[in-house]
This record gives structure tokens, C-alpha cells and sequence, in this order.
């Protein structure tokens, strides 16, 4: 049971991420990217600083240990969401959503290494799989037209593979009220020491950037990630991962019903290979591991 609700919850913040990628797509137009990373960690990690004031009785003492785990988890969260929102500007949203979601192909992969496990040959094949997706999304003309924005989003969702596997480890050893407030804090202080000096800070006030924050901030991330620290408590991290392929499903209809923005014939089959892919290494008929 508690299972199915931890799937439910997880499915709950897929469909809540994708359908926000036009949306911070549009407020990039008017606000840097690194300085809306910094509003959006700071509003969440006062929201639940907030929310979780007087709830917190440990059974556990709290290590630094504990909150190391929590700021690296926070490193990760970050630098993929930096990587995501800057390649973001450099490329259409529905290309964005569907190379964040090789992060779901690389999270075995990534447990693999953490855990020493040879890789399955379905690992493998599905990776190729998603590879050959990827191109045929990216590569429009010749090998050297793959954008940079396609490279960012792409290392974006190389962290945000390492962030579900390093949930994965440490959701059952330390409560969620403190993994979620060090993780989202850290990546609060992550993005305002990096953006006066790595970009040149812009905000324009419009009510489109009004909106990204708070949604953004709120939902998107204080809720979000205190949902996916509870949720990895009771299901694997290959499971997370499964759940989050639906995210770039979400966001492409978001952005085909919203903006008009689809992808080409050629990418849509891409796409279609990617999940394949994805799909392939998700449902591979082994015996489950824990933290896999």
C-alpha cells in the first residue's frame, strides 16, 4: 500500500513538472536563468522551513553526516537544474523535456557504479536505444548542428539521474522534513553564490515570471521534493525513474496545446526510441534490488 501511494505521489510531481516547462521557458525571456534558480530554491526552502517549524521531532539525532547527505543531494538538484534551465533558453521546450528524461536510462546505469553492479544487457541495449533517439531528435542537418543547448540539457539530466540515486540511498536512513529542507537549501545557496558572477543578472518584472516563481517554487520544488523524499523511502530508484519518464510525455502535450510547439516527424520517432529505451532498461526481468 504504501507502495502505491509513494508511485501515486511520484506520478503527481511528473505531471506537475512537465506541465511547467512552457511556462519557465516563457519567464526565462525576462529573468536570467541562475537568478531565477536563486528565487525559486530561496521561496522553497522558506516555504518549508516554514512548514515543517515545531513538527520536527527526531527519533534520530541529527548527524552531519545526515546533512551532508542532504547538501549533496542539493549539489545535484542544482547543477541539473542550472544545466536544464540554461539549455532551456537554446532550445525548444519539447526537445528539453524529452533529454531530461534520459536521466531515467542513466539512473540504473549510475547505481550501477555506486553499488558495483555489472550493468544488464538490457541496461545496455536500452541506452543504445536512447542514444539513437536522441540523435535523431538533435541532429537535424549535420553532426555539427547538435546545439549547445541540447549539450546542457543533456548534462542536466546526467545530475539529475546522480540526485534520484543519492535519494535513493539515504531516504530510508534520514527523516524526509530534513532531507527535503538540506537538499532544496543547498541548492538555494548553490545558485545565489554562482549568479552575480556567472551571468549577467536580469529580471524584468512581468506577471509571467510573477507566476513561474511561485508555482515553480512552491509546487514544483518545496512540495515536489519533499513528495520524492518521503515517496523513495518505499520504492527504488529505478522506479522513480520510470515514474519521471512520463514527465517529458506531459510537457511535449503541454507545449503542442499551450504554444503550438511540436516536434518535428523525424524527433517525434526519436522520442518514441528514447521511451523504448527507457522502458527497455525500466522493465528488465530482474530480481529487484534495493536502491537499484
Amino acid at each position: 500500500m504504501n507502495r502505491r501511494k509513494a508511485d501515486l505521489a511520484l506520478l503527481f510531481n511528473a505531471v506537475i513538472w512537465g506541465s511547467t516547462f512552457i511556462l519557465v521557458k516563457s519567464a526565462l525571456g525576462h529573468v536570467s536563468p541562475l537568478l531565477f534558480l536563486a528565487i525559486r530554491f530561496s521561496l522553497a526552502t522558506v516555504a518549508l522551513l516554514l512548514l515543517f517549524q515545531g513538527t520536527w521531532k527526531w527519533r534520530r539525532r541529527v548527524t552531519p553526516a545526515m546533512l551532508g547527505a542532504g547538501c549533496l543531494a542539493g549539489v545535484f538538484l542544482f547543477s541539473g537544474y542550472a544545466l536544464q534551465t540554461i539549455g532551456l533558453r537554446l532550445t525548444t521546450a519539447p526537445k528539453s523535456a524529452f533529454l531530461t528524461g534520459l536521466a531515467t536510462v542513466m539512473v540504473p546505469l549510475l547505481g550501477a557504479l555506486v553499488y558495483r553492479i555489472r550493468p544488464h544487457i538490457t541496461e545496455v541495449v536500452g541506452v543504445l536505444i536512447a542514444t539513437l533517439g536522441m540523435a535523431l531528435m538533435t541532429i537535424e542537418g549535420p553532426i555539427d548542428s547538435i546545439g549547445r543547448g541540447d549539450l546542457l540539457t543533456l548534462g542536466g539530466a546526467i545530475a539529475f539521474a546522480a540526485h534520484i540515486v543519492t535519494l535513493g540511498h539515504f531516504s530510508e536512513r534520514i527523516g524526509f522534513e530534513l532531507l527535503s529542507v538540506t537538499q532544496v537549501g543547498a541548492a538555494a545557496v548553490s545558485s545565489l553564490a554562482l549568479f552575480w558572477w556567472a551571468e549577467t543578472p536580469r529580471f524584468h518584472f512581468h506577471p509571467v515570471v510573477f507566476w513561474a516563481i511561485l508555482i515553480t517554487g512552491l509546487f514544483c520544488t518545496a512540495l515536489a521534493f519533499t513528495i520524492q523524499a518521503w515517496a523513495q523511502r518505499f520504492t527504488t530508484s529505478t522506479r522513480t525513474a520510470l515514474i519521471y519518464a512520463l514527465e517529458p510525455v506531459v510537457a511535449w502535450t503541454t507545449s503542442f496545446i499551450v504554444a503550438g510547439e511540436g516536434l518535428s516527424g523525424r524527433a517525434a520517432a526519436g522520442a518514441v526510441l528514447i521511451l523504448g529505451g527507457v522502458l527497455l532498461v525500466e522493465m528488465k526481468p530482474l530480481e529487484p534490488r534495493k536502491h537499484q
